[in-house]
């Protein structure tokens, strides 16, 4: 029997159920059982494990991503910056720290024996403004309160109607302002001169903030503030005024703004303008001072609110001169080293008065940057040329009528 038993053991001993122990007769066998048939198991199959490469490459391209959008949120907030603050960017009313705080006396030892004061005006939207003024007489006497009237009939008057550049105020620019108004008095052309120097909304003592509109609507108080003290010195038969604008930087901007004026009075009309250190226009200037295509403020001029567009200004100006006396003369005083207006923008500026017909001559100041022209012996002789000139011209005019 055990030797039975063992023999289906070894028959089935590929199933773990063939056999059984039975104890039926009272002591131990193995009886055979028929194994049942079971199914064979799935073979499996073993997936890679790709989930930690999908992370590894997620935190790979993490820090350049985030590199990324930074440099691009930063673009973006610069942008927004630059279009809304684009009035104090481009105006700087308040650099330096001190400029509301200059004085006059400050200066006066500077200026000489030309003697400043200031006076009020109010802008047509009631904004009250500061102007500095002065008058001399080109036969070399000391200028007074009555220096306009004392030689009517035999004198041009002429009004010189100064815009100054961004930033600072009045009184650091009155010392240059004096030493042109020196020299034009040795003219050989009896003229008496009065200055009036703009100070734009925001700057010095005036109120406000400045921007592009605001400061026309300045200029054009100031231009009225010339024919009210012409008429206060000449009376009712006062003879037609020579008036020359004189505008450095943006200034010339605002010059040539108020050149084109519409609504300008005929005998308000300017007979020079003065461009010191022009350009073309706000647009043209981005353009310059951001080159590279890849930086993204050239791109903003369709969202500027400040243009000061002189190419666009001369059209005007020559399509409503009006007469044939030449009028008005225009100046054009560059730096020969300007490291903000390209060169490019004063030939352009010479070459569109040329096309549209208006006088024009450029000079350059051989060395000068471009807030220094005026520091320079030859910048301020170009400036009293250019003024000389324009009352020669009147002057020449005033005899043959």
């Amino acid at each position: 029997m055990a030797m039975m038993a063992l023999k289906a053991v070894r028959a089935s001993a590929c199933h773990p159920n063939a056999f059984r122990v039975s104890s039926r007769t009272g002591f131990s066998s193995l009886r055979f059982v028929t194994p049942r048939a079971v199914s064979s198991p799935a073979r499996c199959t073993i997936l890679p494990r790709t989930a930690k490469r999908h992370l590894q490459t997620q935190v790979f391209w993490l820090p350049p991503l985030m590199f990324v959008g930074l440099l691009g949120s930063l673009w973006v907030w610069k942008c927004m910056m630059m279009v809304v603050f684009q009035n104090k960017i481009i105006y700087m009313p308040g650099l330096p720290p001190n400029a509301r705080r200059e004085r006059i006396e400050d200066y006066a030892r500077q200026c000489g024996d030309i003697s400043w004061q200031a006076r009020r005006i109010r802008a047509a939207d009631g904004t009250d403004l500061a102007v500095c003024m002065t008058d001399v007489a080109c036969d070399g006497s000391k200028a007074g309160a009555s220096s306009l009237a004392a030689g009517r009939g035999l004198a041009t008057p002429v009004y010189i109607l100064y815009f100054q550049g961004n930033a600072s105020s009045l009184p650091p620019r009155l010392q240059d302002l004096s030493w042109v108004l020196r020299a034009l008095q040795g003219s050989s052309q009896p003229a008496h001169y009065t200055m009036v120097c703009l100070s734009y909304r925001g700057y010095w003592t005036s109120r406000g903030r400045p921007s592009e509109k605001g400061i026309n609507l300045d200029a054009q108080a100031a231009l009225r503030f010339v024919g009210q003290i012409h008429a206060e010195a000449y009376g009712e038969d006062a003879p037609k005024p020579l008036i020359i604008f004189w505008g450095q930087s943006i200034g010339s901007g605002i010059a040539t703004n108020l050149a084109a004026w519409e609504k300008c009075p005929s005998s308000l009309k300017p007979g020079a303008l003065v461009l010191e250190t022009p350009f073309t226009s706000i647009r043209a200037m981005l353009l310059a001072l951001y080159p590279p295509k890849w930086v993204p403020y050239r791109y903003l001029w369709p969202f500027l609110r400040n243009h000061l567009d002189s190419m666009k200004n001369l059209e005007m100006i020559a399509a409503r001169r009006g007469d044939t006396t030449g009028e008005p003369y225009i100046a054009l005083v560059e730096g020969g080293r300007d490291e903000l207006v390209p060169a490019e923008h004063g030939a352009q500026l010479q070459q569109r008065c040329v096309e549209l017909g208006l006088l024009v001559e450029k000079k350059t100041v051989q060395g000068a940057f471009h807030n220094d022209v005026m520091f320079r012996a030859e910048g301020r002789k170009a400036v009293a040329e250019a003024i000389e000139r324009a009352v020669v011209a009147r002057a020449q005019v005033r005899k043959k009528a």
